[in-house]
């Protein structure tokens, strides 16, 4: 009894039966609950979507004596055309690089990278890690391709 006054306090009650859809692909199953306002005379339609399931596959068919025999085919050889992966943008991992953005604290500073996102879409790719924290006290930035340059 308990728990029932505590799912009606808390404003739902659950919903044990469902209407169940089939469409032709897949069975849907909706539950629909009606809630009364304590006090109030309005009403609210809850609708819950409880799951979706795919229809079972149909059986296999079986062969019979009478049918043509099935030739058992041999494995075919796949060859597999790996497309070739386009060269590494920016420089390597562990270079020491030199900072061209003139509104960053380590500008004409040099840091080491620590990482290069390979994204072409990524606008800031290159992190870079140095010696000196700024004022934020924060030792790393990401920049673009052409805020850097890389150092012998």
């Amino acid at each position: 009894m308990a728990t029932s006054n505590m799912a009606a306090a808390a404003g739902f009650l659950p919903v044990f039966a469902s209407n169940t859809s089939v469409s032709s692909s897949r069975t849907t199953s909706v539950s629909f609950l009606n809630v009364n306002n304590r006090g109030g005379s309005k009403r609210q339609l809850v609708i819950v979507k409880a799951s979706e399931e795919e229809p079972a596959p149909p059986a296999a068919a079986t062969t019979t004596a009478t049918d043509a025999p099935v030739e058992e085919s041999a494995p075919k050889e796949v060859k597999e055309v790996k497309a070739a992966k386009p060269p590494p943008i920016g420089p390597k991992r562990g270079s020491k690089v030199r900072i061209l953005r003139k509104e960053s604290y380590w500008y004409k500073g040099v840091g080491s990278v620590v990482t290069v996102d390979q994204d072409p879409k990524t606008r800031y790719p290159v992190v870079v890690r140095f010696n000196k924290v700024n004022y934020a006290n924060v030792s790393t930035n990401n920049y673009a391709l052409d805020e850097i340059e890389e150092v012998a």
